[in-house]
């Protein structure tokens, strides 16, 4: 019965393993004797719909249902990608992060910052997945215009970039769109990923694993010169992958711009090999970069795509460890077979 591997093998274990993710430094159990086929995933719940007593505010020709736009991307007199602030914000202000101690265990402060809503594509139907090569280019470069006005502000010290598509990964509208959310504090999943890079000495982090898997070769999704997408060994869920350029930065809206492209085309593709390998199922997909004031820091920008396919339940609300019934071995090459 084996349990572990050289790094050229392929091994999937017939008993369940726990595999340290080093970016967090937490456990997550691979079990395998739980897997499921990929036809046994549910697809996801439509977002909320609109009708002719809701428009969708983010089609075109409905610009006036949302504020005004912070910035637009198409051509003249029409748009492509379309960035306006959040009717109902998370974060606004300006202040300062002032902490206000109420008692023992009542500690409070503004949430000051930016909510914003970038809306991907005038059309209704689709996500990402259905972006052509320069579309999904051109949402990126919005992403990196917006973390760069964001870094202006010295009291924003973290920006988190998301994209929830279906309702069971929180998505609201069923119109393709993210969320870019502009924070006071680093918060803690970032902080403990900083913090993994630092636990793991001079070399990078990222680096290292694009290196170390491109040598297995076994959980590799799609590769390029600029960009890296594999089913990490420390896989949380079924089908979870990570979107890694290969070029080393900390800071997303520094990134080389053919990098930034690269990316954008390379998590469309992998979206896409997602519905013809499991279907038309909610994920998420967040975007991980420097905070942005943050400059001597060894951290490496990346995307996490996480399917959600399978609930969390009591052991995984109560522990913090996931179990994920699909190991990663498996899911790259179903996923790799997509072609």
């Amino acid at each position: 019965m084996t349990t572990g591997a050289h790094l050229g093998e392929r091994v999937v274990a017939d008993v369940s393993q726990l595999r340290l993710n080093p970016l967090t430094g937490r456990w997550v159990t691979v079990a395998t004797d739980r897997s499921a086929r990929p036809a046994d995933f549910a697809a996801r719940t439509a977002a909320v719909e609109s009708g002719p007593t809701r428009p969708c505010p983010f089609c075109l020709g409905n610009e006036d249902a949302t504020l005004p736009a912070t910035e637009t991307y198409g051509p003249e007199g029409s748009w492509l990608v379309r960035v306006v602030p959040n009717l109902y914000p998370a974060f606004s202000g300006d202040d300062a992060l002032t902490v206000e101690h109420l008692g023992p265990v009542f500690t409070q402060a503004r949430a000051s910052g930016a909510h914003e809503v970038f809306v991907l594509t005038p059309k209704h139907e689709g996500s990402w997945a259905d972006l052509d090569d320069s579309h999904a280019g051109l949402v990126m470069a919005a992403l990196r215009d917006r973390l760069e006005e964001h870094a202006r502000h010295p009291n924003i010290r973290y920006s988190q970039a998301i994209v929830n598509h279906g309702r069971e990964a929180g998505a609201s509208l069923s119109h393709p769109h993210g969320q870019l959310l502009g924070m006071p504090f680093v918060p803690g999943e970032l902080a403990e990923e900083i913090a993994g890079f630092t636990r793991f000495g001079e070399a990078c982090l990222l680096c290292t694993t694009i290196e170390a898997e491109i040598d297995a070769g076994h959980r590799i999704v799609e590769a390029t010169d600029r960009i890296v997408v594999l089913a990490p060994f420390w896989s949380g869920s079924p089908f979870e992958m990570l979107v890694l350029p290969t070029q080393h930065e900390p800071h997303l809206a520094h990134a080389d711009p053919r990098d930034l492209a690269a990316a954008g085309r390379a998590l469309r593709d992998v979206l896409v090999r997602l519905r013809r390998t499991v279907g038309d199922v909610a994920y998420n997909v967040v975007f991980h970069t420097a905070p942005h004031h943050q400059r001597d820091t060894d951290y490496h920008w990346h995307i996490h795509l996480v399917p959600r396919i399978t609930s969390v339940a009591g052991f995984e609300q109560g522990t913090g460890v996931l179990i994920n019934i699909v190991a990663p071995e498996l899911a790259a090459q179903a996923l790799a077979a997509t072609d």
